[in-house]
C-alpha cells in the first residue's frame, strides 16, 4: 500500500460540543469525529458520514488507512469506532487513530474456511469458532482476509493458529494450539435421537416397563407417585 493508494477524507475542526452542537452539526451534513494517537492530543472534527461509509464498505472496512487532511496537515489514521442511530442506522460519531507506517497496529480480519471437510461429507458439521482473528502488522500490510483450507478436517479434527498460512509480517494474537475451525458431530441429530428413548421410558406409557420391586423409581416416575398419593388416603377412608 502507498500513499496514493490510501482514499483521502476531509476534516474540518470543531469547537462547539456537546449533544446540542452534535445535533446542529449533523443537521448541516456532517457528523461529530476526534482524531488522537501517542504524538496527537485529541482532536474534535467534522466529516462527511458518507465518505466514511464508503470506506467502511470497502473491501478493508475498518481497517482502511485513510490520509486525513485536518487543520491544514495530513496524517494517516484508521477508524478506530463509530456509532450508528439505533433506529435509523445512520452514521452518529466517528473515532480516528493516527497510525504510523513503521508501528505495528493490532486489528481483526476475517477468517473463512475453504474447501469442503471430509468430515462434513460423512455427516459432520463444519463449526467456525473464530470469523474474525486478531493480528498484529505494520499499517500498510494488513491483510484483507485469511483462509484456512478445510478439505482434509475429518470428524474431531480442527485447524488451529499455527495452522494458519500467513502473509509475511503479520502475526495472530491467539495461542498456537486455538482451536479456529473443526468439524464437529451434528447435536440436532444426536438430541433427537434422545428424545424417543426419553419417552419410551416414561411411566405410564404404552408398553412401558413396570420399576423392579424394591427398586428407585425413575426421575421421570415422580409426577406419577405423588397422584398416587389421594389412594393412601381413600385406603384410609375405608
Amino acid at each position: 500500500m502507498t500513499a496514493v493508494q490510501m482514499p483521502t477524507l476531509k476534516a474540518a475542526s470543531r469547537a462547539a460540543q456537546g449533544k446540542s452542537a452534535a445535533r446542529r452539526l449533523r443537521a448541516t451534513g456532517s457528523v461529530p469525529a476526534i482524531a488522537y494517537g501517542k504524538g496527537l492530543p485529541a482532536t474534535p472534527i467534522a466529516v462527511a458520514p458518507k465518505e466514511v461509509a464508503t470506506i467502511l464498505k470497502s473491501e478493508r472496512g475498518q481497517n482502511t488507512v485513510v490520509e486525513l487532511e485536518m487543520e491544514g496537515k495530513k496524517i494517516l489514521a484508521m477508524i478506530r469506532d463509530f456509532t450508528l442511530h439505533p433506529l435509523k442506522r445512520e452514521l452518529e460519531h466517528v473515532d480516528f487513530i493516527e497510525v504510523k507506517l513503521d508501528k505495528p497496529v493490532d486489528v481483526q480480519v476475517p477468517l473463512f474456511a475453504t474447501g469442503k471437510p471430509v468430515g462434513v461429507t460423512k455427516g459432520g458439521v463444519l463449526r467456525v469458532v473464530y470469523r474474525t482473528v486478531p493480528v498484529r502488522c505494520l499499517p500498510d500490510r494488513i491483510p484483507v482476509k485469511l483462509e484456512a483450507d478445510t478439505t482434509h478436517l475429518e470428524l474431531g479434527m480442527h485447524v488451529s493458529t499455527q495452522e494458519l498460512k500467513l502473509p509475511e509480517g503479520v502475526t495472530v494474537r491467539l495461542p498456537p494450539e486455538q482451536t479456529l475451525i473443526a468439524v464437529v458431530a451434528p447435536e440436532k441429530e444426536e438430541v433427537e435421537e434422545a428424545a424417543p428413548g426419553a419417552a419410551a421410558a416414561a411411566p405410564g406409557a404404552p408398553g412401558a416397563a413396570a420399576p423392579a420391586a424394591g427398586g428407585a423409581a425413575p426421575a421421570a416416575g415422580a409426577a406419577p407417585a405423588a397422584e398416587a398419593a389421594p389412594a393412601k388416603d381413600e385406603k384410609k377412608k375405608k
